[in-house]
């Protein structure tokens, strides 16, 4: 069990590992407020602003347009005009009859229509034309940008459909601040636009505005600039969150039912099922597909759907779409502690002794997926009394993925010349290990040293036949070779490349530990050498797994087996605890070995093997002896051996007496516990 102080840490540590998860919906910025440029014929109001938020206060020189979502409340208002009426009309209502992941897809062509209305830039008094376009949500902040083209892809690529300008006002640290910032073409004089990275601000000084923030750095440019807007009254610091809705409803049979009901000749409003008809079960029915309409195939079911208000004895309909996977899986860590409980989610006493669940592993993914879903699942239930915890996880990890093999390719041009991977007609050529050379630091053709190959590896896909089937892994190589390797491939959190020579180097390194004690156990006490490392192994293989530092802690089994074949025997004692420490590891090989040695039950129940740290003071050492500053031997002294004693011992060597009988030893160079070194005369 976690202490107070250490499971408060590791709270701690999972909120700020998921608060750099959930950063992608955290923006911090500047709400800008427009005055709109008056035009004659316009229905809107002089003092009418539209108001964006941006993440980059520090463009706000860059802006040459303005874009609105299809729902901005002003388009209904009258911000169309000059003719512009019926072009805007008809882009909205094309609009708004997609999705909204259909209209933030990054490559679709882009839309968008002129709305003959123009917003005053605050920054340079400059008119700048206002669009409605679909890759604006309304959704999301405001419902309108300010379009900086010389500094986000999107607006670039609107800007160049269009004809709009495009202004660099951002440069790459340490590249030069001169120009005016100004492309057509999008590039300039400080480089390629859209350049969307921080760096300096140049092009944008106003004496109008009295606005200069020309070669500071973007945090900087960007406190200089919510002050600013602040003083002139015009915006001010702001904070956005973006969460996707969560859609908690599916058209399938198959799911939890809603335990909802509709009365008929009522308002529309739901009703809830009471408490002693749960659980709402499924009708049972062979009739699975859909019904032909959006509703799910339980609205088909009319001895199900039919039902009586519970209120009034009137009819009724049931809700016919059920709940997703997440409605069990949000809470089953809950009833797992309790599961046979029939009258409470949890039984409080059990809840209290187990929650919070210690560890929580899953993918980065899942900070924003299920950890997400869970954590607003057990906020709910600790509003309502039903847990004891603020939080449900005391620990997370996130493992790292395991990409496919390393593919070796290089490019030709259609005529099959070696090209560059940027050269607008390359063609990809994949090429086998056995068909390349290591040169420097990356690889060379062999059949041609002059072509340069590409080693990569990438995510498992199958579209780019690279997924490595477990199964086929298991058949050849066995089960405990598949784990044992993925634990060993690397840190349990980074980022790996999953290599099919690196299966058979466990594989082989289990084959050495089946042999180790096939040679034969006996029950003759170990040594003091075999105990101090068989518990300097229980001690390194206890720490790194408590860790999550598996591939460390199979080494530490490697060098212990290193060990024992240099043993002259294989004692039972020193042994038998390696074993238990394999067992979470390669858990078959460790149960046929447990029975080899002679226990006719499992190895599950055994306690974990403790680390006797007397056994890991070391009494002596081996010293180096050196004759005239040359290698003579080692010699096995006490740590604490002083001169006369090191001397003494060494004396005792016959490769030392070789060099020194017979002759007088002239000087002695002693530093205890490194090296011994007797100067002698020579012939």
């Amino acid at each position: 069990m976690y202490s107070c102080s250490h499971l408060a840490h590791e709270i701690v540590h999972i909120l700020v590992t998921c608060l750099s998860q959930y950063c992608g919906w955290c923006f911090q910025g500047a709400e800008i407020h427009f005055k709109l440029q008056q035009r004659d014929g316009s229905s809107l109001s002089p003092d009418t602003q539209l108001t964006v938020y941006t993440t980059r206060p520090d463009t706000l020189f860059g802006a040459t347009y303005m874009v609105v979502a299809p729902e901005h409340p002003l388009i209904t208002q009258g911000l169309a005009t000059g003719g512009q009426e019926a072009a805007v009309a008809e882009d909205v209502s094309a609009a708004l009859h997609k999705s909204e992941r259909e209209r933030s897809e990054l490559q679709k062509d882009k839309t968008g229509v002129f709305t003959g209305s123009c917003a005053i830039n605050p920054a340079t008094g400059e008119p700048i034309p206002i669009w409605v376009a679909d890759y604006v949500l309304g959704s999301y902040g405001s419902g309108a940008i300010m379009a900086v083209p010389g500094h986000d892809s999107r607006d670039f690529e609107f800007a160049q459909k269009f004809g709009l300008d495009i202004k660099q006002v951002v440069a790459p640290a340490g590249g030069d601040p001169s120009g005016n910032g100004t492309s057509s073409s999008g590039s300039s004089s400080s480089g390629e636009v859209p350049y969307c990275d921080e760096g300096v601000a140049v092009a944008s000084s106003s004496g109008s505005s009295g606005l200069d923030i020309n070669g500071m750095p973007t945090a900087a440019a960007k406190d200089k600039v919510i002050a600013w807007l602040e003083e002139q009254g015009i915006g001010s610091r702001q904070v956005n969150y973006k969460l996707r809705d969560w859609l908690f409803a599916r058209q399938r049979y198959w799911g939890e039912p809603f335990p909802l009901i509709y009365p008929e000749g009522g308002d529309g409003s739901a009703v809830a099922v009471p408490e002693d008809q749960l659980p709402l079960q499924l009708p049972e029915t062979d009739r699975f597909k859909p019904s032909g309409t959006p509703e799910s195939p339980l609205a088909v079911i009319d001895s199900w759907v039919n039902t009586t208000d519970p209120a009034t004895g009137g009819p009724a309909r049931r809700e016919t779409s059920t709940m997703p996977q997440w409605a069990g899986s949000c809470w089953y860590y809950l009833r797992f502690i309790d599961p046979a409980n029939p009258a409470a989610l949890v039984d409080k006493q059990k809840e209290q002794y187990w929650m919070p669940v210690d560890l929580y592993v899953g993918g980065a993914e899942h900070a924003v997926l299920h950890l997400l879903y869970a954590r607003f699942w057990h906020k709910v239930l600790y509003d309502l009394g039903v847990v004891s915890t603020k939080e449900p996880f005391g620990r997370l990890v996130s493992q790292g993925m395991i990409l496919g093999e390393v593919e070796y390719s290089y490019t030709v041009t259609p005529d099959g010349q070696p090209c560059s991977e940027d050269h607008e007609h390359a063609e990809t050529i994949r090429v086998s290990e056995s068909d390349v050379d290591k040169k420097g630091d990356g690889y060379v053709l062999k059949s041609d040293p002059s072509i340069r190959v590409h080693a990569r590896a990438h995510k498992m896909s199958k579209s780019r036949g690279n997924v490595v089937n477990p199964d086929d892994v298991v058949t050849e190589f066995g089960g405990d070779s598949l784990r044992l390797y993925e634990m060993f491939m690397g840190p349990l959190r980074d980022t790996k490349v999953w290599s099919t020579r690196g299966v058979e180097g466990v594989h082989r390194f289990l084959a050495r530990v089946y042999r180790a004690f096939e040679s034969g156990v006996t029950d003759v006490e170990p040594s003091r050498e075999q105990l101090r490392l068989l518990h300097a192994t229980i001690k390194r293989v206890t720490v790194e797994t408590e860790e999550l530092r598996f591939n460390t802690a199979i080494a530490a089994m490697m060098e212990f087996i290193n060990g024992v074949y240099k043993w002259d025997n294989r004692p039972r004692a020193a042994l038998e605890p390696f074993v238990l420490l394999l067992s979470p590891y390669a858990p078959h090989l460790a149960e046929e070995l447990w029975s080899r040695l002679g226990h006719p039950q499992t190895l599950a129940y055994e306690p974990w093997p403790e680390c006797d740290e007397l056994l890991l003071v070391v009494d002596t050492i081996n010293l180096p002896v050196q004759v005239n500053g040359k290698m003579r031997g080692t010699v096995e002294v006490s740590v604490s051996a002083d001169q006369p004693a090191a001397v003494e011992a060494a004396m005792g060597l016959n490769s030392v007496k070789k060099f020194t009988d017979g002759k007088e030893i002239k000087k002695v160079i002693y530093v205890p516990g490194k090296i011994l070194n007797l100067i002698v005369p020579g012939k």
